[in-house]
């Protein structure tokens, strides 16, 4: 049996403390504006919330997080809109799984479960 693919999220944040900070000020005192739909949908102030925990939990896939700037040393996927979900396949290739217009349109975890099935 083959091994399984991963889930990459991506989003469109720097890491570190200070983006961290900064981040949760500009979604907590203009959402309307923050950059990161996908941070904004599936995470409080204080982490990652308990529906899209448990949704991740069932999938049969290995999963991987990353900021912009992480993913970006990591893959050399070239130049692409983020937030974005990428698949990566056994042999090591990255499909755009879910682009940024995708996710950005998404109001709610249960929309983002939708965009993430197949078809």
């Amino acid at each position: 049996m083959g091994a399984k693919s991963k889930l990459i999220f991506v989003y469109n944040a720097d890491s570190g403390i200070f983006n961290l900070l900064t981040d949760i000020a500009h979604k907590t005192l203009s959402p309307q504006t923050y950059a990161c739909n996908l941070c904004a949908i599936t995470h409080s102030n204080f982490g990652m919330k308990k529906e899209w925990k448990e949704y991740l939990a069932i999938l049969d896939e290995e999963l991987e997080f990353l900021h912009a700037d992480e993913f970006k040393r990591k893959y050399s996927f070239g130049k692409v809109e983020l937030p974005a979900i990428f698949r990566e396949e056994n042999e090591g290739g990255l499909i755009l799984a879910v682009d940024a217009r995708t996710i950005n349109e998404c109001n709610s975890i249960s929309d983002l479960k939708k965009s993430l099935q197949p078809g």
